[in-house]
């Protein structure tokens, strides 16, 4: 972010004013204290450094610049630095298409991982030391075939198509799979993580999953071996192709070449697919998480189940209860209805017998009244004041009844009965259940 500097000019002192008189001092200096200073960065160093050598700067800079380009130059040996084979060294340039590329550029410890920069610079320190121009400013002979083999391994090494091609055959980066013996002894996801990573530099997906560990979760697990099941592979083996004759005229044999070479890559690729699928498959039968998640999922099954069995179990108790519960309900309802329906009949009963009763004495009431007769009742006023007061005791409920039967006891007197009587007469012709002159005996 950039800075912008503002230069503001300091306020004009009023006119008159003197330090002496007008300055005002706002606080005081502390006293000074001895602090011991001890020399460090380096600058210093730089400080000591000459005064050490009694060099100047221009001196102790060009020493330095020297000395850094030493250093710069021990890296590099230190980088790409590795002792040649004297079988290697007497290669035929004709034939390149066996060399190890890597090898003559002394860099086999990086292979397919290495970088344009760390080839050229592998190149450029052996082409100093094997330049057929340098052996013979030294005395010797001027056998420039392992310098061609130097320049054919750059040339395929730094072509993006060529170094695919090569590296999709480069079997010295391949990782020989653990034996069942080696893997169990502890050392399974070390060693399978090595053959992986080594298969992983053909996958058209990157990045390319890791093995992981024992603590890798399922999920991760079954990523990666899905990854290897479906793996979509660059791999080729164009590398291996036999060499198709540069030939116009001899056209058939030229095609012939190509459909051997296409067919010889089916094949190849055929054969490696099948290689790495069994790879995957004697991996996945050693790896242990596999049969740790197998284990953890059965026990969630028979938990599971086990619960599933213990709810089944208490829903079946549940229901024993509840129907033991309805048959207990049921009994004592039908106890219920049938005490209430003894004590309904009882009571009927009762009521049956007080109304008899009640109208017996409704009726003995008739015969106390005189039959409603002001002197001796005739056969037919009796018979009429009997049929009256039945007509009466059927238009009247139990209730009424009881009722007009307590109007009647104590009474002795005719004409009391009478009135008695008469009054029920007017209560039924006002609601209707008797009409005038109907009961002649009480009119």
């Amino acid at each position: 972010m950039a800075t912008v500097q503002i230069s503001l000019p300091l306020p004009v002192l009023p006119q008159g004013w003197t330090a002496e008189k007008d300055f005002k001092p706002i606080g005081s200096l502390s006293a000074a204290n001895d602090r011991n200073i001890e020399p460090v960065g380096h600058h210093f160093l730089a400080h000591a450094r000459r005064k050490r050598h009694k060099r100047t700067f221009s001196e102790d800079d060009r020493i330095q610049a020297q000395a850094n380009v030493k250093k710069v130059e021990d890296e590099d040996d230190g980088e790409i630095s590795e002792p040649e084979d004297p079988l290697m060294l007497q290669r035929e340039a004709k034939d390149w298409k066996g060399q190890d590329h890597y090898a003559v550029l002394g860099i086999t410890k990086y292979r397919w991982r290495a970088t344009e920069d760390q080839i050229k610079k592998a190149h450029r320190k052996k082409v100093l030391k094997h330049h057929p121009d340098k052996k013979a400013a030294k005395g010797g002979t001027e056998d420039d075939q392992f310098f061609k083999c130097i320049q054919k391994a750059t040339e395929v090494l730094l072509d993006p198509v060529k170094r695919r091609q090569f590296d999709s055959v480069d079997e010295a980066a391949d990782v020989e799979p653990p034996s069942k013996k080696e893997s169990q002894k502890g050392n399974f996801y070390k060693l399978w993580g090595k053959v992986f990573e080594s298969e992983g530099r053909f996958s058209t997906n990157q990045p390319v999953p890791k093995l992981g560990n024992d603590k890798s979760t399922k999920e991760d697990v079954e990523n990666f071996y899905n990854f290897w099941y479906n793996f979509d592979s660059w791999r080729t083996f164009e590398y291996l192709d036999e060499d198709v004759p540069d030939d116009n005229e001899n056209r058939d044999q030229k095609r012939h070449v190509e459909r051997k070479n296409q067919n010889a890559r089916r094949k190849k690729k055929t054969e490696d697919t099948a290689r790495l699928r069994k790879l995957v498959d004697d991996c996945l039968a050693l790896d242990e998480r596999i049969k740790k998640f197998r284990q953890a999922e059965n026990a969630h099954k028979n938990k599971r189940r086990l619960e599933k069995e213990a709810e089944q179990k208490r829903l079946a108790e549940e229901a024993a209860k509840a129907k033991e519960e309805e048959a207990r309900l049921q009994a004592e309802k039908e106890a219920a209805e049938k005490a209430e329906k003894a004590e309904g009949k009882k009571a009927k009963e009762a009521a049956k017998n007080a109304a008899k009763k009640n109208k017996r004495v409704i009726r003995a009431a008739v015969k106390d009244g005189n039959y409603f007769a002001s002197g001796d009742a005739s056969a037919s006023q009796i018979d009429a004041a009997l049929n009256d007061v039945d007509a009466i005791i059927v238009k009247l409920d139990n209730e009424q009844i009881a009722a007009l039967t307590a109007k009647l006891n104590g009474k002795k007197d005719a004409a009391g009965i009478k009135q008695v009587f008469q009054e029920e007469v007017k209560s039924l012709i006002a609601a209707g259940k008797a009409q005038e002159g109907e009961l002649k005996s009480l009119a």
